[in-house]
């Protein structure tokens, strides 16, 4: 059974046009990948969770901001490893250099019997779409794609 994800891309209209929201992993494994390493903020549906609760607490718990609508349902994505990412997308802004993630203990470094802190999500920032396709998980490009078509459709 795949796993299954769920989460929010927050967007707005920035000088250059639109822009939108994403979030470079925290840990030792994420410190120096930039491109295809960021991704919308997401995590692990609960069993019988609903899936947008879970896109709006993960939102919440990695960029420490509530998420508030009207949200714009996206087709899901299957990434590597089969993982299917649900996604919404919402009009908002925030100053991407005051979240507050939560944290996880890993082993670091491997097989030295300690653990350490990290944080879940280590940065945040708006990109403009061309910046945004390259910085992504690849797989998630297809929600860029969408909610571009999407937002030129009603202007």
């Amino acid at each position: 059974m795949p796993k299954i994800s769920a989460g929010l891309i927050m967007h707005r209209q920035g000088l250059a046009g639109l822009e939108v929201l994403l979030v470079h992993p925290g840990g030792p494994f994420w410190r120096n990948k930039d491109d295809g390493a960021w991704s919308i903020p997401k995590g692990e549906v609960g069993p019988g969770e609903d899936l947008l609760d879970t896109a709006r607490r993960e939102f919440r718990e990695e960029l420490g901001l509530a998420a508030d609508g009207p949200f714009l349902p996206l087709v899901p994505v299957k990434q590597k490893g089969a993982k299917i990412v649900h996604a919404w997308a919402f009009p908002g802004n925030c100053d991407p250099s005051q979240i507050r993630s939560n944290t996880f203990a890993v082993e670091w470094p491997p097989r030295s019997g300690k653990l350490q802190q990290f944080p879940e999500v280590d940065q945040a920032a708006f990109f403009d779409l061309a910046t945004a396709r390259r910085k992504i998980n690849p797989a998630q490009i297809a929600f860029l794609d969408e909610l571009e078509k999407s937002l030129s459709k009603r202007s």
